[in-house]
């Protein structure tokens, strides 16, 4: 299977040395107890190690157990460790974890995907993947993908992805993406803010800027814009 892992910045994890390209084996495996623990989400990676203070990689777990709780969190008896992924591909990766859990069936619902034209609101269930139009609002609940056009609204529950021509929220350790003119973000802790603004003539990026939501610098359930290639805090 392949996972994330949070390390603390010297590779360490409840005090045991990994190293890259290294496999660890252990006899037993059992959630939150032993073994070696990821996440098939990178973001729920957020939720055991601070992204500021830590850093994450792209991992194998083989003997993995059925075992779930809350979250994306797995368990297995070996691991290998692989590369160092960066922001852009934990965003990258959350996209395709969400896509892998959405349907193409058309009724909305748990893991079900709405659609609504221009205008229109789409709201789908836990899982599912809702899409509307240039200024409508798309609404999806936790490990959703929302989508809508431009000056539209995307909101998403906990580890959710939301991503909009206009505004973008997200949960905790969600995802909210917003590209265009005078965008804006926000996110609960843990989230991962994407705002891109464009040139006015071509539309081609301008400037972009990525944030972690931590609760002290980039302030949680807080909008955002872009000022000069920094978030700003939109003032009401």
């Amino acid at each position: 299977m392949n996972a994330f892992k949070g390390f603390n910045k010297d590779m360490t994890c409840r005090g045991f040395q990994f190293k890259e390209g290294e496999t660890y084996h252990e006899e037993k495996a059992k959630l939150c107890d032993s073994g070696f623990h990821a996440c098939e989400d990178p973001l729920d990676c957020f939720d055991y190690y601070a992204p500021s203070e830590s850093v994450f990689h792209e991992v194998e777990l083989e003997e993995v157990t059925d075992e779930k709780e809350n979250d994306s969190k797995c368990v297995g008896k070996t691991i290998k460790i692989g590369a160092e992924i960066g922001l852009p591909g934990i965003i990258k990766a959350h996209f395709e974890y969400v896509k892998s859990r959405c349907t193409n069936e058309n009724n909305a619902g748990p893991g079900k995907p709405a659609t609504a034209g221009s205008y229109g609101a789409a709201t789908a269930g836990d899982s599912g993947a809702a899409t509307a139009g240039d200024s409508g609002a798309a609404t999806a609940g936790s490990y959703g993908a929302a989508t809508a056009g431009s000056y539209g609204a995307a909101t998403a529950g906990d580890s959710g992805a939301a991503t909009s021509r206009g505004s973008s929220a997200s949960g905790k350790n969600g995802l909210s993406v917003a590209r265009g003119n005078g965008c804006k973000v926000k996110g609960g802790l843990g989230a991962v803010l994407v705002l891109v603004e464009e040139n006015d003539d071509d539309f081609n990026i301008k400037e972009w800027a990525s944030a972690v939501v931590d609760g002290e610098t980039i302030k949680a359930d807080t909008w955002y814009t872009l000022k000069d290639g920094e978030f700003v805090e939109v003032k009401k």
